[in-house]
């Protein structure tokens, strides 16, 4: 039996049969309504991510196997964090903050993908992915967080594999979203109001001068490049 593979890069649950999946399909002979549907079915859960998958057809026959692949851990992370991008200047600002629970589920999710050889050094492999995203774990900077695990302050739940919150956690988790979306959201006005002031106190210097000032006051790129002096 003669075996093809065709590999992709779909978005979960919305795969359709347009380029480049619906060409690479068409010579294969298979009904490709029929194969997006089953890609869709198997990537339902992965909605609004990127998810490669695999999809052999044996040529004979006209059947087919769709294998599907995990999206990055930083895909993973955003969707559980529920924010669009990880941070421009992780180091001073911060985003997200997410529970131990949701870094273990995310390390099962990616466990065949992760050099961890226990379930402890694969958690702290996807907090390792939150330090340069500016994701904060449990209240802290995920390179504290690292160190709690180190310390074994999580072995029990990430020994029993604990990935779901209960109600009472989940309201918790949704009041500290919003209070660090409105602290986020204060800094950045902070940054914006400094940004400001050292654009125009620099304004008739070189750009590199501003750019040094800006930084040692601690203001993210993504703010003070639109301070930046002009023609300098």
């Amino acid at each position: 039996m003669a075996k093809e593979k065709i590999e992709q890069l779909v978005e979960g649950g919305k795969a359709s049969a347009a380029p480049p999946l619906g060409p690479a399909l068409g010579p294969m002979g298979v009904n490709i309504a029929e194969v997006v549907a089953a890609i869709n079915q198997k990537t339902a859960s992965f909605k609004g991510m990127q998810v490669p998958i695999t999809i052999e057809i044996d040529r004979d026959t006209k059947k087919f196997e769709i294998s599907v692949g995990t999206p990055p851990a930083s895909a993973l992370i955003k969707k559980e964090a529920g924010i669009p991008k990880g941070s421009g200047s992780p180091a001073v600002e911060k985003v997200a903050d997410l529970k131990i629970e949701q870094i273990i589920k995310i390390s099962k999710m990616k466990e065949d993908d992760l050099l961890g050889k226990t379930s402890k050094d694969r958690v702290k492999e996807i907090i390792g992915t939150c330090v340069s995203m500016g994701v904060m774990v449990e209240g802290v900077e995920a390179k504290e967080a690292i160190k709690r695990v180190n310390a074994g302050e999580f072995d029990e739940k990430i020994a029993s594999g604990k990935t779901e919150l209960t109600e009472e956690e989940l309201k918790a988790l949704e009041a500290e979203k919003a209070a660090l979306k409105a602290k986020i959201e204060k800094r950045r006005k902070e940054y914006e109001i400094l940004a400001k002031e050292i654009g125009n106190k620099f304004e008739k210097k070189s750009a590199s001068v501003a750019k040094k000032a800006f930084v040692e006051a601690g203001i993210p790129e993504e703010i003070y490049k639109n301070y930046m002096p002009k023609g300098k």
